[in-house]
């Protein structure tokens, strides 16, 4: 019985150290796909890195301030470990940014906006609390004062192209208003009203030394670190491709004329069906619409790819690099 129990130490201690060898070398043995194998092993949770210095708009940042500094490193850490939220807005930016980009392009609005639009909305028709509506969050009032129809049964505010122009004016007003880019950033989110009082009271003509609501205080730094964070993926861990992306959806245009149309008996004849209809214009607000002015619409049906995932990846969408920056 002794010696069975020596044996049994024995085959113990060798099972537990060729344990210990396996563990301590399966690291570096591990398989690893080519890309990642150019990458530098991260902790699972660390601190990120500022850059040295960064503009919004144009404008510099003044990072040297402690309470700027520490302002942008709060909103850099959150969204860097808000990680579902983070990465489904990257997704979503690679099918939204490039019909975004050319509206503030056009406009004269720097690219830095299309962060804001991030930071409103998620790149998502959603609806706040005091019902602001939209990727641009307009409140019915400023959105119909843009030009937006909205209605009962229109709402333009869900339409991205017409809601980014009229952001693009609004933002503009904003700028000859206030001064600065920055100032009409902090604007969009409290109003012109609000900022101005705040300045004036304070005997200050920068964002940057305003002592302001939480949430307009953290505004501008929310959109600086979607911008650090989107700019350079990799740096802050979010290692998608273009093939993890959402495509950019095909679709052809026709027109809505007419009164009391049936919408659900239009998306058919247009070889559709409601819900894809709607998805593709989320401004028309329900099945039917009677249209008493007698308004003429350009709404989006489904292209020659119809609604097949793979059919709308084109041949840049199939890469399977790590993307770089959005």
């Amino acid at each position: 019985m002794k010696k069975l129990s020596i044996i049994a130490i024995i085959l113990s201690l060798t099972t537990l150290s060729l344990q210990v060898f396996i563990f301590a070398t399966s690291g570096s043995n591990a398989t690893e796909s080519p890309n990642h194998k150019q990458t530098k092993s991260t902790p699972l949770c660390s601190a990120p890195d500022l850059p040295d210095s960064i503009t919004f708009a144009g404008e510099k940042v003044p990072l040297d301030d402690f309470y700027v500094y520490e302002s942008l490193d709060r909103e850099l850490v959150t969204n860097m470990y808000r990680h579902s939220a983070t990465i489904l807005v990257m997704k979503r930016a690679y099918r939204y940014f490039p019909v975004i980009e050319p509206i503030l392009k056009k406009n004269g609005v720097p690219m830095d906006f299309k962060y804001l639009c991030v930071c409103e909305s998620d790149l998502t028709n959603a609806t706040s609390p005091a019902k602001a509506q939209g990727f641009w969050q307009f409140m019915k009032a400023t959105g119909a004062s843009y030009g937006l129809e909205i209605n009962d049964e229109i709402d333009m505010r869900n339409n991205l192209e017409a809601a980014t122009e009229a952001a693009c004016k609004y933002l503009k007003d904003l700028k000859r208003s206030l001064g600065s880019w920055t100032s009409a950033a902090a604007a969009y989110n409290c109003g012109e009203g609000g900022l101005r009082k705040r300045l004036n009271e304070q005997g200050v003509n920068s964002y940057y030394c305003t002592l302001l609501n939480s949430e307009t205080t953290r505004y501008v730094y929310r959109i600086l670190s979607f911008k650090i964070i989107m700019g350079n993926p990799q740096k802050y861990g979010f290692y998608l491709r273009n093939c993890d992306m959402y495509p950019k959806l095909t679709y052809k245009t026709v027109e809505l004329k007419g009164q009391n149309v049936d919408i659900v008996d239009f998306a058919k004849k247009n070889g559709t069906n409601y819900k894809v209809f709607r998805t593709l214009n989320p401004w028309i607000l329900g099945n039917k619409l009677t249209n008493k002015a007698n308004r003429t619409y350009t709404v989006k049906i489904p292209g020659t790819d119809g609604t097949s995932w793979s059919k709308m990846q084109k041949s840049d969408d199939k890469k399977t690099d790590f993307i770089t920056r959005l």
